[in-house]
Parts: C-alpha cells; structure tokens; sequence
C-alpha cells in the first residue's frame, strides 16, 4: 500500500457495496469505464473489480465488492464484502463506502445501510433505479433518508445517467469531510448481554466498530461451517452465547433482525414501491408455472443451442480453415527442419486449438447474458431446484451443466454465478461429464465404423440408439456423481435456493457485448496460455525421437520410404514417446478391449478429443486430415485385426470406447480453466484421476458384461 512509509501519499479508496441485483456493478461501470461482470440475479460478482474514478481533485480507487444483503458471512462472497469493507483483506481500508440501493425495494435494501451505520463507518447512499421507481409509483424521500442515517443521499440512475453528476460532487465532499452515521437500535436486553460477551474479543478502532465486529461474530461464526476465519476464543465465546441462548428458548439471530428491521419501520423513507409487481407478476404466472414454466424453457434452451451450433459452427469452420492456411502458407515459407514443424504443428495448431473455442464461448455468453440481464434466468434456477437439490446440485448450476453440452470451458466459466464456492466446486467436478461438442466427432466415428447403416434395437435405428443413449449415459452419470462428490470430497449444507426475482428488463446491448468480450478475453490471456504450453509438450512426445527410414536397402524400399509419407507418419508415432507410451499402457487398456494404437489415439486426444480421430488417420496411414466421415478411415478400421485373425473394432470395443469417452478427462482446456477458476491444482488433479479411474472402470464392466453375455 503506497503511502505506509511516508512517501507517497495513497490515493483514496472508495468501495461500492449494496445488495445483488441493485445495479451496483452497473454503477461501478459507469462510474470507472470499467468491465467488470454485469448480471440480473444475485450473485453474479463473485470477486472484487477495482478501477479508477477521476473526480475534481484527482483519481480515486474504486472497487466492486461481491453483493451481500448482510454482514453475516454466511458465503464465500460475503466474506470477501465484510473485509474489503473493514479492511481485512490484505488492501487498504476504503475511505468512504457508496451503497447502492434499489430504489423498488428500498426497506430491504437499507439493512445494509443500517449496519453500516452501526460501525460508524462514513457511507453515501446512493438510491438506485429512481426512474424505475417513479414508473411504480415510489417517491422516495432523500432528505428524510439523510436525516435517519446522518449521510449524503443521492437518487440516481445508473442506466440513464441520472444523478451521478451530484454522486461525484457528493463522494468528494465525503471524502474531504467524512460523515460519521449513527443509528440507535433498540436490542433486547438478551441480545446486549451477548453483545458485551463478545466485545473483549473485538479490536477495532472505534467503539461502534467494535460493536459492530461484535455483531457480526454473533451472526456469523457456526461451528458447523469453518468458512468464517475467527479466533479459537471467538468460535468458543459464540458456542456458549448460543448454547445459552438454545436453553433459553430464543434466537439471536432473529431478534437482532427483528431490531434492525423495527428501526427501519419506525421511520418515514417517503412513499417507498412495492417492488416486483404488474407486469412481471403476470409472466411469472407462465413463466414460474410446473408445467408451462418448463415447457416455456425447454423451447427457450431448444433455441438456444440451436443457435449455438448454427451460428458458431460457420465461424468455427472459418478458424480452423485460417489456421490451416497459415500453417501451409508458413511450411512452404520456412526451411523443413524441428524448428518449423515446432512453430507449425506445436506453434500454430496450439494457438488455433485455443482460439477455435472462441465462437462458441462469445455466443454462449451473449446468449446466457442477454438471458440473465432480462430477468429470466433467475426464474430457470428457481424452476429445477427441486431437480438439482436431489443430488446436492444449486439450482443455477442447471444452467452451466447445460452448456456443458456444447463446451465444458465456458461451462466452466459460466459457474461463477454460483455464490457458494461448494457449489462452484462441486458443478465444475461434473461439467465435464456431459457430452460435450468435442466428442461428437469420436462418437460418429466409432458409430459408422461399428454398427452397420440398416441395423436396430427394438425396432429403432442403432445408430440413433447408440447416439442418444451416450448423451442419456453422460447426463445420468453427472447427476450420480454429483450426489457421491456431495456426499465425500464436498460435503456441504445442502443449501435452499433462496431467490430474489428481478423484475424483468430489457437487456443493454453494450452491457452483454461487454460481458461477453471479457470472458473471452479472459480465456484467451488466463486459460489459452496453460493450453498452449500442454499442447507443445504433447506435440514433442509425438514428434521424438525421429523416425529414420532405412535407406540401406534395395532401392524399391528407399523410394517407398520417400514416396509414402503416411506410412512414414505411422512409423513416427509408432516409435515416439508417443507411441511408446501408447504400448507401454497397452497392458493397463487391453481389459477394455483396446490395442497399442487406439492408446495413442487416447494420448493424442489428451489435447483435445477429437484430436483422436486425425490421430486414428495417421495410425492408419490415412493422413491427419482423416475426419469422422471419412470413408477410407472407417474401412481401415473395420479390416483391423488381432494376432488372432479376430476384429479389433467390434460393436462391443465401440461401446466400450464411446463409454471410456463419455467419461475420462481427455481435454487439456478443461483442465487448464478448472485450474484457473478454482485457482488451485488440486481440483483438476482430481478431476483428472477421478475421471480417468471411472472410465476405466465403466469400460472395463461394459467390456466384462458384454463378454459374459456373448457379445463381441
């Protein structure tokens, strides 16, 4: 922190608070130019944004806290609010707090403001969404607010722009003179016996401050959650106020809620809105019902992928069609040698394999932002929570397991609306279970190569059959191991979804484009480089040590050996590291069914799964453009024997493989953003070796099953 030796002064710091979905992140935009994640329902900043604000006078630090509606540190993210509003983060304590109220539901948004006061910690309130307000109906007095709570108050709107002029004007004049708020709550004599318990324990600068820090040890230390960081003496202090209290027939918590709220009422706001009515009221009547509020979302997800697959499979195609251009245009360029084939099968093809995520990952977040900023996501959530607490899931993971479909990385990503960092967790352990975009190609393959065109199962197509069970199988098992993970390595409350509904707004188109260049911009600076870097070393084990043709012989063999680059290929990748490691783990994939050369395949697929098609193609002498649909391929692998003279590629090892598929770690991207957004290595260690160790063992019992009964 500048300015803690003397020698430069530190610039103020100002940090925005307020309830989710009030428009603080909104504001915090507008105020700073900066891009932090917009959303329409709670919990959507998961971590503090920091910018700058030039005011008259100089620039100021500005920084975005989670929302929170209390300082009871019941989540991670309301943790994350308490200390950067009392300065126990690590950075510097905030000058002046801005909190932003929703100016529709204003008694319930100034609990906040009330505890804040409390602490004596100087405040300005800024009274958000006025111009929704009016619309309802809601005049809300600022100058009975200011009186109240003994600070600035400011009605603005941070859509429109109205009002943050004053807001400036205001935040300097609090920042030369800070306003010191005091309010008065009349506590039972209980509540202040256990107060005074707890004050020993409480260092802090002010009185009000301790009290406050009093309060919320009160509120927020259970012995059932270590979430909250207290002292031994705290956490026991706390133990024996509420075993006294449980004796006692009465509940701390809701009698300091009761208080704060009895304050409230007691005085006059003005004339204060009702909040989520009319119109949105009678959407959710649709929208929230069992049957039609499920149909409505089945057709709102039908379209949604729809349009995903439709709109980025064109700009994918694109990609990959430039990436392929560069790479010729630079090995007809370059001299042959390790060096070029490092820049254009490591270099180039790394980078592509990162950026071909791009359409898919803007598209979705456009889609799931314009979604959230409407309103409507928080309705989904609230529609299959039952669903989801079942296995332990929240009910806005439904939506990141989802688009999992499409691509485990912004999946991934997408569980950051997840408030609780249990849930994050726990959803990024099983998105990776859904059958994602990369697997199609592998299913297509082995499906076409397997089962014949006019073959059935109880009457319907095979093929069809076989498709949809892996997309049935992948979804069944997540939820499955959902509830083992919840029940083992994540244990957890299982915690009810409690959801306040946005009214429903037409979303900002600067707003969403803004979200959606920063998540991938996100992905291409955090998560692309640890992909590059896995795909380069996976490239090396594939390219050393180099095949030597053997020239020495009659010259029929030298001019093949020259002439048949594709059975040069397959000799490289039979005898790199590769290939080697393809043979050595060929002993560990036999009991499912698999030889040496579909172990390479599986190594190669590490990068990315559908690398294992191309690499499929080189092993058998096809090249690595080999695609899904390539006649030839399909042929090869159908002609493919054992030592035996038996089939190698068998209806049974093609399920056995689409199962192994379904189920293992095979995606070095997914690895790479689970380490970013768990901002640890453990979770993608496990992730890896769980996944793995349950393929394994899924495969093996489908090859062990289908061998007992007599299939092959």
């Amino acid at each position: 922190m500048m300015g803690a030796e003397g020698t430069t002064p530190r610039r103020p710091r100002v940090a925005i608070a307020g309830n989710p979905n009030t428009g603080k992140t909104t504001l915090f935009n507008r105020l700073t130019g900066s891009n932090a994640k917009v959303g329409n329902y709670p919990g959507v900043t998961v971590e503090r944004e920091e910018s700058t604000w030039k005011l008259r006078g100089g620039t100021i630090d500005v920084v975005d806290i989670p929302g929170t509606y209390s300082l009871a540190s019941r989540s991670a993210e309301e943790q994350v609010a308490v200390r950067a509003i009392f300065g126990l983060d690590g950075g510097a304590r905030p000058d002046l707090v801005i909190v932003v109220a929703d100016s529709t539901q204003l008694l319930r948004n100034l609990y906040l403001a009330v505890q804040l006061a409390e602490a004596n910690l100087p405040f300005v309130l800024a009274l958000n969404l006025i111009d929704v307000a009016r619309k309802q109906g809601a005049v809300p007095d600022p100058a009975k607010i200011s009186a109240a709570f003994g600070v600035p108050v400011v009605a603005v709107s941070a859509q429109t722009g109205e009002g943050l002029e004053r807001l400036a004007v205001v935040v300097r004049e609090a920042l030369d003179s800070p306003p010191r708020p005091e309010v008065d709550i009349n506590y039972p004599a209980a509540v202040e016996a256990d107060i005074a318990a707890l004050l020993p324990y409480a260092a802090a600068a002010t009185p009000g401050e301790a009290r406050a820090l009093a309060l919320w040890s009160l509120l927020s230390v259970d012995d059932q959650d270590e979430l909250v960081d207290v002292t031994p003496a705290v956490r026991k202090e706390v133990a024996a106020i509420r075993a006294r209290a449980a004796a006692a027939k009465r509940d701390p918590d809701l009698e300091i809620v009761g208080a704060r709220y009895r304050w409230l009422e007691g005085h006059d706001f003005g004339e204060l809105g009702k909040g989520n009515a009319g119109g949105s009221e009678r959407f959710d009547r649709v929208l929230l019902h069992p049957v039609w509020g499920g149909l409505v979302f089945m057709v709102v997800l039908g379209l949604l992928f729809q349009t995903l697959f439709t709109w980025s499979d064109p700009l994918v195609g694109l990609i990959e069609s430039g990436f392929s251009w560069l790479a010729e245009a630079l090995a007809a360029t370059l001299p042959a040698g390790v060096l070029t084939d490092m820049v254009i099968d490591g270099g180039v093809q790394g980078v592509g394999s990162v950026v071909v995520f791009l359409p898919q990952i803007m598209l979705l977040f456009f889609l799931l932002g314009f979604l959230e900023d409407s309103g409507y996501m928080a309705r989904v959530a609230f529609l299959v929570d039952r669903m989801m607490r079942s296995v332990g899931l929240h009910g806005r993971a439904f939506v990141p397991m989802l688009s999992g479909y499409a691509c485990a990385v912004p999946a991934i990503m997408a569980t950051r609306t997840l408030e609780r960092r249990r849930d994050r967790l726990l959803t990024m352990m099983v998105v990776p279970l859904m059958s994602c975009s990369a697997r199609l190609p592998v299913y297509t393959l082995v499906v076409a190569t397997v089962l014949a065109p006019g073959s059935t199962v109880l009457g319907l197509p095979s093929r069809m059959v076989a498709m949809v069970g892996m997309y049935v199988f992948s979804t069944a098992t997540a939820l499955l191991a959902a509830g083992v993970l919840g029940k083992t390595l994540l244990k957890g409350p299982n915690v009810p979804l409690l959801l306040e509904l946005p009214p429903y707004r037409m979303p900002r188109l600067a707003t969403v484009l803004r979200q959606m260049w920063m998540r991938a911009k996100s992905f291409l600076t955090e998560a692309g480089t640890t992909i590059l870097f896995a795909t380069l070393v996976l490239w090396a084990l594939l390219y050393f040590p180099r095949h030597t043709p053997p020239i020495a012989v009659a010259g029929a063999s030298a001019e093949l050996s020259v002439e048949d680059p594709a059975a040069a290929a397959q000799a490289q990748l039979a005898q790199s590291y590769g290939g080697r490691l393809g043979r050595a783990i060929e002993p560990v994939i036999r009991p499912l069914g698999f030889d040496w050369k579909i172990g390479v395949g599986l190594v190669g697929a590490f990068a990315a799964r559908e690398v294992f098609v191309s690499t499929m193609g080189v092993m058998y002498g096809i090249g690595d453009d080999a695609d899904e649909t390539s006649l030839s391929l399909r042929e090869h692998l159908q002609a493919e024997r054992k030592a035996d003279g038996t089939p190698v590629w068998t209806p049974l090892t093609g399920v056995s493989l689409m199962v192994f598929f379904a189920l293992s770690a095979q995606c070095l991207s997914t690895l790479a953003v689970v380490r970013r957004e768990s901002r640890s290595w453990r979770w993608p260690v496990v992730m890896f070796f769980y996944m793995t160790t349950l393929a394994w063992v899924a495969s093996a019992a489908v090859q062990g099953v289908g061998q007992l009964i007599g299939l092959r």
